[in-house]
C-alpha cells in the first residue's frame, strides 16, 4: 500500500520544502544535501523514498534552472512568479507534487513527448497518457511534461512545455492496476488526459526554459540512484545486524562465527564503498555546465548505484540464509525494489553503458555522427556548452 504515513511524517517535519528556497519558507538544501536525504530514507522504504524524489525534482527543477546563467533577465522575470507559486503551495498548502514523463512503449529521451498541448483561448489544452505515474491519487499536482503542436510542424523536442494540473482538473483520470515485482507502494498507475485545461498561470516554467537549461544540468536526471543507493546500504545493514543477532522480533543468534559469511560481509563492504564514493563524488559535482569528467562520473555512478543495488540484495540473502527470503522481513522486499532501478529511463543501465562508451571514445563534434542503434537514446546525452568541452578529466 502507498506510505500515507510516511508521507504525513514527511510533511509535518518540513520535507516537503527540501528544495525549495529559504526566502519561500524552504530549506534551500543543495542536490548533494538532497541526495543525502533521499539515500537515508530509501535505507528504510524504497517506495517512499522514490516516490519523495518525484515530489523533490519538481521543486528542484524551478529551483537550479532559474540559477542557470544562460538565462535573460526576460526568461528569469516571467519564471519568477511561476516559480513562487508552485513553492508557496508546497509550503503553505503541504502539496505533494508527482512528475510522471515515461509513456509506456515510447522513449522519451530519443522523441518528443507523445502527450500533447495546443493551444487555445485563453490557455492550452493537453491530451495524453502518461505511465508509471508514481502518486498516482495521493499527491496534489501533477507536472506534466508534453510537447506543444503546431498545424503543419512535426513535433520537436524545442518545443517540450511542463505544466502544474490539479489533482481534480476536469479531463484527468488515474487508471489501471499497479501489482509489479518491486516497489509496489509507489502506486504508479497510468494517467489519462483528456482535454485537460491549462492557463500560463499553470506552467511549471516558461516556454523554452526547459530545453535551454535541463541539457546543462544533467544530473537532474540522476535522481533516483539517491533511492538505490539507500536500499544498498539498508540491505548491507540489516545483514550485519542479523548476523550479529540483533534484528528486532528474531532469536538473538549470533552467525559471526562463520568464515563463509564473514568474506561475503568482507566483499560486500568493498562493493558499498566503492559504490557510495564515485556517488559521493558524482552528486559534490552537480551543478550547471558540468566538465566531461564529472558528466562521465555521473553516469558511471549511476550505472554502479543501479546495478550495485540489485547485487547488494542478492549477495545480503545469500548470506543471511533462508529465513531472509520471508516477507516477515525487509531484505525480501529492499531484493524486489533493488531489480526496478537499471531499468528506469531516463538512464537505464543500458543507456548508461552507451553514454559512458561515446564520451569516452568520441570527441564531442564526433557524437552526432558516431554509430548507434536505430532510434536510440541519444537525444539526453550530454553535449557540452556549445559542444566544446573536451577534457575527460
Amino acid at each position: 500500500s502507498f506510505p500515507v504515513e510516511n508521507y504525513k511524517d514527511l510533511a509535518a517535519e518540513g520535507f516537503l520544502g527540501l528544495c525549495i528556497p529559504e526566502e519561500f519558507g524552504g530549506w534551500g538544501f543543495s542536490m548533494f544535501e538532497y541526495a543525502m536525504v533521499g539515500a537515508e530514507i530509501g535505507k528504510y522504504c524504497g517506495a517512499t523514498a522514490l516516490t519523495f524524489n518525484m515530489h523533490n525534482s519538481s521543486m528542484a527543477w524551478s529551483r537550479f534552472m532559474f540559477d542557470m546563467p544562460n538565462l535573460t533577465p526576460q526568461e528569469k522575470a516571467a519564471f519568477a512568479p511561476l516559480r513562487e507559486r508552485q513553492f508557496r503551495r508546497a509550503i503553505a498548502e503541504k502539496a505533494i507534487y508527482s512528475q510522471p514523463i515515461s509513456e509506456g512503449g515510447q522513449n522519451w529521451t530519443s522523441k518528443p513527448n507523445q502527450t500533447q498541448c495546443r493551444k487555445v483561448d485563453g490557455g492550452w489544452k493537453i491530451n495524453g497518457f502518461k505511465k508509471f505515474a508514481s502518486l498516482a491519487g495521493y499527491c496534489d499536482y501533477y507536472t506534466i511534461v508534453c510537447t506543444e503542436v503546431f498545424e503543419g510542424r512535426e513535433p520537436r523536442h524545442e518545443d517540450t512545455m511542463l505544466f502544474v494540473v490539479h489533482k481534480d482538473a476536469p479531463g484527468l483520470s488515474v487508471k489501471g492496476d499497479w501489482d509489479p515485482l518491486g516497489m509496489r507502494g509507489t502506486n504508479s498507475r497510468d494517467l489519462i488526459l483528456k482535454d485537460v485545461f491549462v492557463t500560463e498561470l499553470d506552467l511549471l516554467m516558461p516556454r523554452g526554459i526547459f530545453g535551454k537549461t535541463l541539457p546543462n544540468w544533467p544530473h537532474m536526471m540522476v535522481t533516483l540512484s539517491p533511492t538505490y543507493m539507500g536500499i544498498a546500504q539498508g540491505a548491507f545493514d540489516f545483514m550485519v545486524d542479523y548476523l550479529k543477532g540483533k534484528v528486532p522480533g528474531q532469536p538473538p543468534i549470533d552467525r559471526r562465527m562463520y568464515a563463509t559469511k564473514r568474506i561475503a560481509v568482507g566483499k560486500m563492504y568493498a562493493r558499498l564503498a566503492n559504490m557510495r564514493a564515485l556517488w559521493w563524488q558524482a552528486f559534490g559535482e552537480s551543478k550547471g555546465f558540468p566538465t566531461k569528467g564529472e558528466v562521465l562520473r555521473m553516469y558511471a555512478a549511476q550505472y554502479n548505484v543501479m546495478e550495485g543495488a540489485a547485487e547488494m540484495t542478492s549477495m545480503a540473502i545469500r548470506t543471511c540464509g533462508g529465513q531472509s527470503m520471508l516477507k516477515s522481513l525487509p531484505l525480501e522486499r529492499m531484493y524486489r525494489d533493488s531489480r526496478c532501478g537499471a531499468l528506469m529511463l531516463p538512464f537505464t543501465s543500458e543507456i548508461m553503458e552507451d553514454y559512458l562508451s561515446v564520451l569516452a571514445l568520441y570527441e564531442m563534434d564526433e557524437i552526432d555522427s558516431a554509430p548507434g542503434d536505430e532510434g536510440g537514446a541519444r537525444m539526453s546525452l550530454w553535449r557540452g556548452e556549445h559542444g566544446a568541452a573536451r577534457s575527460a578529466r
